[in-house]
């Protein structure tokens, strides 16, 4: 019987060291490869962009190996010098840096008041902020419409803006709440018995203890409201579109523009991998810190 144990034990033992040894190594290859593949399509968008019109249509981006001559920055000159694309892209940032400052600052000032402080009815508006959440996008189109019309906002910056924060607070205030309902009450009431008011703990204790998640969060709002369209093509107009509106009618003229497509598309894609790379470290944290609570 102690031998069929001990066999047991070997046979475990054996197959443990087999799984270890795919989680090490076969499965950081695999991981590897499918990053790789993912890859593939930034890098040929980088590639294209650096060739010219002529060659891009004459043969595919791998063509640059054995030929590369074909690079030049001409592309990225052409597309400089048109106005409609320099323009979106600054206004894409108007739009993009306020709508995620917004939603950061007011959002984590609720999810405080919420998850520490007293005040009437506080469940029940949370419990609206919640309810908020499964609003879909495409409800509010028309009738956010007709009041920015009415106020004098529809088709301005000012109005892409409003609409992006009003609908990244509810889950701003759900996400930052959550997380300040975590930090432990001891050190809170700590930091009150040296005097500390509400608006100085909320600044020097919660905000601090609650980076990961306001990193975690102004990364998810920046993404979105950076690669939005559908808001950006109902409340903006010629004057206000971001970048995203700008290349969707760039490709309505596909084959006589790629010139300007190509780099366009590129810079519009590398900006938010940028910001995002830029705060990995704080949003890997922040997204272990929720899963260990």
């Amino acid at each position: 019987m102690s031998a069929l144990d001990t066999s047991v034990r070997g046979k475990r033992s054996r197959a443990s060291r087999l799984a270890s040894g795919a989680a090490g190594g076969a499965l950081r290859a695999f991981l590897l490869v499918v990053a790789l593949f993912w890859l593939v399509p930034t890098f040929g968008l980088l590639v294209s962009s650096f060739r010219e019109p002529t060659d891009i249509a004459a043969s595919g981006w791998w063509k640059v190996f054995s030929a590369p001559a074909q690079l030049t920055t001409e592309s990225y000159r052409t597309l400089l010098e048109n106005d409609d694309i320099t323009s979106s892209l600054f206004n894409t940032i108007w739009i993009t840096v306020p709508a995620t400052l917004l939603v950061v600052i007011i959002g984590a000032m609720a999810g405080y008041a919420f998850a520490w402080m007293d005040f009437k009815g506080r469940d029940w508006w949370f419990m609206v902020v919640i309810a908020l959440l499964v609003v879909p996008v495409q409800v509010a189109l028309i009738p956010l419409s007709q009041l920015f019309g009415d106020i004098g906002i529809f088709g301005s910056i000012t109005g892409v803006v409003l609409f992006h924060v009003a609908f990244g607070l509810p889950f701003a205030i759900f996400l930052l709440r959550n997380f300040f309902a975590e930090i432990p009450r001891e050190l809170l009431e700590a930091a009150r018995l040296d005097g500390a008011g509400e608006t100085r703990l909320f600044l020097t204790v919660v905000l601090p203890l609650g980076a990961p998640a306001i990193a975690s969060l102004g990364i998810f709002q920046f993404l979105w409201v950076w690669n939005d369209m559908l808001v950006a093509l109902v409340f903006s107009d010629s004057g206000s579109q971001p970048l995203t509106v700008a290349l969707q009618q760039q490709v309505r003229q596909f084959g006589s523009n790629i010139e300007v497509l190509a780099p366009g598309a590129f810079i519009s894609m590398v900006i938010p991998l940028a910001v995002f790379f830029a705060f990995q470290r704080q949003f890997v944290s922040g997204v272990m810190a929720g899963a260990v609570k």
